[in-house]
């Protein structure tokens, strides 16, 4: 039973910390653009108004992923209580390789707003 919390724990830090990055970066974007912390690509980097524009949108995903998350990972993991250690162990490594690729993968719709709203030198768009 031990494996199992230990197990469920480290699957739910990844919606936990989408979570709390999510919420911080709707509310406000790193002060300065910098190459240490934050939403860092290339088009995030352009300009101030790009650096917030990319945040409150990562921000937004990665918020409501998070709470997505939390089901995805309790559900499947409430499956295998009481189950031996490589049961869990699989269960377990396949919610963090989901909620990893969930992470990952909420980079190309941010991308994809940033190129809708900016033209590629950082200036927005007319509407």
């Amino acid at each position: 039973m031990g494996f199992w919390i230990f197990m469920l724990v480290m699957d739910l830090l990844f919606p936990a910390i989408m979570i709390i990055m999510g919420r911080y970066f709707m509310k406000t974007s790193p002060k300065e653009i910098n190459y240490i912390f934050g939403y860092r690509t290339n088009m995030s980097m352009k300009n101030k108004d790009t650096w917030d524009f990319a945040h409150k949108h990562i921000g937004k995903l990665w918020f409501y992923l998070g709470i997505l998350l939390i089901p995805i990972t309790v559900i499947p993991m409430l499956f295998v209580i009481g189950g031996n250690e490589d049961t869990v162990s699989m269960v377990g490594s396949i919610i963090c390789i989901v909620a990893l690729a969930i992470l990952i993968v909420s980079i190309f719709p941010t991308e994809i707003a940033l190129k809708k709203t900016f033209d590629k030198d950082g200036n927005r768009k007319p509407q």
